[in-house]
């Protein structure tokens, strides 16, 4: 395979030969950032320098606890595939069998369900699978270390500078240097801000608020998505030793009443969880620590600069409502490492505009349409209007009487529709 090929020495020589020089430079240790180092690794050979700067790098520990569960598609399930991955993550991923919808007020006390689907893609491979936060995060990591060639470098950014290479500087005062730097490192992402980048976005008032638990009847592979006036609270099955009895629960809360129930003690917010609950799985018990995080929508005004790419959080930003950041992030690696490696392979500059240019063209139709399909979706359901909520209703029932429209909405969340990389179609780079 050809090498990445290097930009021209810039003016500043004597600095870039202090740096100590990559091919690549990846800024953020999330779960994105490794698994573009992965795939960029595979995909540029053995001969690639890619740094991964990760603040919390440090012997593959997975740092402190996470509450969270996360929707994997169809698509991100084969691009993991492609990159040895998933086998570390099946054996804790429950696929999601069915999703039921319902619209109800809090004390409704009878739900029915206005949507069913099965939830599978063409040849019956499941559309999404949960696993938790804390067991796909421990296969990346092993992912990591089973590539030696990646420079996983302890350390937070202080300054970026792109010139005929890009320079990173630490704050532990030493400087790096890349053709390409790839900025993973979150909503609040100091690269972005370093190049310059505004963003197009709003917060809202509300939560999010997680938790696990167990309940007495097995989920039997089925997620709910009920859609309640503060927002939608999700119950999502869980792989576990108890035969289907434990679910990520997940719901968006009014921020006042999330922050207070947030500070209830453990059997008052029990209480609070069941009444969203509902009664179809039996009774339920805490079974995981509780987590709360504030909500806002983005995007940046744009997703390159030179020398510069931006990557999941730091470039958008969407409503948890359909469970798709993760997913979001993921169709952004598969991109940009098939962007870089046809480059490398035809001797380009690999962070060169150009090739920068076409990854944005390929992401920004996708980042902007999620955001504002999502943001519509949580405006359109989090509020108890009496003639909209009628409305809404009407609209839920037709569509469950439509299996092709049903089935079209399945492919788009498995992330299958459109112009697919590669790795989301289980192909190498």
């Amino acid at each position: 395979m050809s090498s990445v090929k290097p930009p021209q020495a810039a003016e500043g020589e004597a600095v870039h030969r202090k740096a100590e020089p990559y091919d690549v430079l990846i800024v953020g240790g999330g779960a994105i950032g490794p698994i573009l180092a992965c795939a960029l690794a595979d995909a540029l050979g053995v001969s690639a320098r890619i740094g991964l700067v990760d603040p919390a790098a440090a012997d593959g520990a997975p740092g402190s606890a996470d509450a969270r569960a996360s929707a994997i598609s169809a698509g991100s399930k084969r691009l993991l595939d492609v990159l040895g991955i998933w086998r570390l993550v099946a054996p804790h991923a429950e696929p999601v069998a069915a999703v039921d919808i319902t619209d109800a007020s809090l004390d409704d006390l009878f739900r029915p369900v206005l949507v069913s689907y099965d939830n599978a893609v063409e040849g019956g491979e499941p559309a999404t699978y949960i696993v938790e936060n804390e067991r796909l995060r421990a296969a990346v990591l092993e992912g990591l270390a089973r590539r030696p060639g990646i420079a996983r470098i302890r350390g937070t950014v202080e300054a970026w500078s792109p010139a005929e290479q890009a320079i990173v500087s630490l704050a532990d005062g030493r400087t790096l240097s890349a053709a390409l730097v790839v900025a993973a490192d979150g909503r609040s992402s100091r690269l972005r801000e370093a190049a310059g980048i505004g963003v197009v976005g709003w917060q809202y008032p509300q939560l999010g608020i997680v938790t696990i638990v167990t309940h007495e009847k097995p989920h039997r592979s089925r997620a709910v998505q009920h859609f309640l006036p503060a927002g939608p609270f999700a119950i999502l099955p869980l792989k576990g030793d108890l035969g289907g009895n434990r679910s990520c629960i997940t719901w968006t809360e009014d921020e006042t009443r999330a922050r207070a129930i947030l500070a209830l003690d453990d059997a008052a917010f029990l209480e609070e969880a069941e009444r969203r609950f509902g009664y179809r799985l039996g009774r339920i018990a805490l079974a995981g620590p509780r987590a709360g995080w504030p909500l806002a929508t983005h995007l940046a005004r744009a997703l390159v600069a030179d020398r510069l790419a931006l990557v999941s959080d730091a470039a958008h930003l969407v409503h948890p409502i359909a469970g798709q950041g993760l997913n979001l992030g993921l169709r952004d690696v598969a991109a940009l490492a098939e962007v870089v490696a046809d480059a490398a392979r035809l001797g380009l500059d690999i962070g060169s505009g150009v090739t920068l240019a076409r990854y944005e063209r390929w992401r920004r139709t996708d980042a902007a349409m999620s955001a504002a399909a999502f943001d519509a979706l949580n405006g359109l359901f989090s509020n108890d209007w009496t003639l909209l909520r009628t409305a809404r209703d009407a609209g839920l029932r037709l569509i469950d009487r439509m299996p092709g429209l049903k089935q079209l909405l399945v492919t788009e969340a498995a992330g299958l529709t459109g112009e697919v990389p590669k790795l989301l179609r289980g192909e190498p780079v």
